[in-house]
């Protein structure tokens, strides 16, 4: 387990945004529909609602970010859809899988949930991996540590000031819910990040198909 920050620091201090116009195309497992994830949400940005400089995550965009594909300026349209195309085959082979928020993670940017068990996100990840290698030459990236660690943002700092007291309020387990994915979006960020001008471009399904041998 991560050690614990002492102190939390602006998210967007020294952040690349995008230029006027520009956007950015992610993968991200959408949870804004799921009622367990926004009531857990909810109340658990309720519980940190009286502390300054905390950017909550609106509702509907709660999300598990799985891969930054790259800017708009370099992802073209047909690019896009072909990732469709393409992750659609490959997700195709994965069934829906039941995961659990419970665990707390603190970040100096940021107020996560643990997505777990993380077995099947794995090979989501993978699969997404490979169809944006095989669309655009690239495999993109995904934020943080290069150990991919499924989680759901809550909160995102955006100033300086000490983390023991948030972490008083929320300690580091809430009582446990559970979600089921079952399907994974390509999605255009339109500006910089905290203006949550987001666009789903298209759906992709999980639905555990499995190859003839």
């Amino acid at each position: 387990m991560s050690p614990l920050p002492t102190r939390m620091i602006d998210r967007w201090q020294n952040r690349n945004e995008p230029d006027p116009g520009q956007g950015t195309i992610y993968w991200h497992i959408l949870l804004g529909d799921q009622p367990e994830a926004q009531d857990l949400a909810e109340a658990t940005q309720k519980r940190l609602s009286n502390f300054p400089g905390l950017h909550m995550t609106p509702l509907q965009w709660l999300h598990v970010t799985t891969l930054v594909v790259g800017p708009t300026s370099e992802i073209t349209d047909e690019q896009q859809q072909e990732m469709l195309g393409t992750a659609s085959g490959l997700l195709a082979e994965i069934p829906p899988t039941e995961v659990t928020l419970s665990r707390v993670l603190y970040h100096p940017e940021a107020i996560s949930l643990a997505v777990h068990p993380t077995g099947s996100l794995i090979k989501i990840s993978k699969a997404i991996q490979t169809a944006t290698l095989k669309v655009t030459g690239c495999k993109g990236h995904t934020e943080g540590p290069s150990r991919w660690i499924p989680h759901m943002t809550l909160a995102y700092s955006e100033a300086e000031q000490p983390a023991e007291p948030l972490i008083t309020v929320l300690g580091q387990e809430l009582p446990a819910r559970a979600i089921t994915i079952d399907a994974l979006y390509l999605v255009l960020q339109q500006g910089p990040e905290r203006l949550w001008d987001w666009h789903p471009i298209g759906r992709v399904p999980l639905l555990g198909h499995h190859r003839p041998t």
